[in-house]
């Protein structure tokens, strides 16, 4: 009997220790912020607002990130418009991911940095709209730095962006002239 007891005593606390671990790994999984830098205003004419980009301002202070948050089956992120094309644009240069430009007819995307790892070049299936979408992973949407040159004089991205081009947005049949458009809360998943 008091072997029994001994077992039962160390059975449950076993079960809550492993509970315990398995919550305390989830909640490691958490994305802070890894720093802020005061932003400064573009020299003139050298911020693209192409797409409703906004341009850094003197004074404010931005967040960065390195991480974004768990990629699940179901991952929740904000949809964005983006140029990837030549001449148009309006984060930089060419894409990280292929040192080349996309057209805007293409279903391309740029990720937030933590969401950039091992993604290159892989779709990710976008769904919005009551919609989804196969897109590939051309670039990032550096949630580390910006308001300099090489980012347009663009604040960073937020750690839950997708930044997609103008084919994923007609994809998904977001209307042009919708408040949607530009700006979409969407889910999204490895395909």
């Amino acid at each position: 009997m008091k072997n029994q007891i001994c077992f039962s005593v160390v059975f449950v606390l076993s079960l809550f220790l492993l509970v315990v671990a398995k919550w305390s790994c989830v909640e490691a999984q958490t994305c802070n912020p890894s720093g802020t830098f005061t932003g400064k205003n573009p020299p003139p004419g050298q911020c693209n607002t192409e797409n409703d980009s906004q341009c850094c301002e003197e004074g404010k202070l931005y967040t960065t990130y390195t991480c974004s948050p768990p990629v699940s089956s179901s991952t929740p992120a904000t949809l964005t418009i983006n140029s990837f094309q030549e001449g148009g644009r309006d984060g930089g240069g060419k894409s990280k991911c292929d040192d080349q430009f996309h057209s805007d007819d293409t279903p391309v995307v740029a990720l937030s940095t933590g969401w950039l790892a091992n993604r290159c070049s892989n779709s990710i299936t976008i769904y919005g709209n009551g919609k989804s979408v196969q897109a590939m992973v051309v670039d990032e949407c550096d949630s580390t730095m910006g308001c300099d040159a090489e980012h347009a004089y663009q604040p960073p991205c937020p750690n839950n962006i997708v930044d997609a081009s103008k084919a994923v947005w007609k994809a998904l049949e977001v209307p042009e002239e919708s408040d949607d458009w530009g700006k979409l809360d969407i889910t999204w998943s490895d395909a």
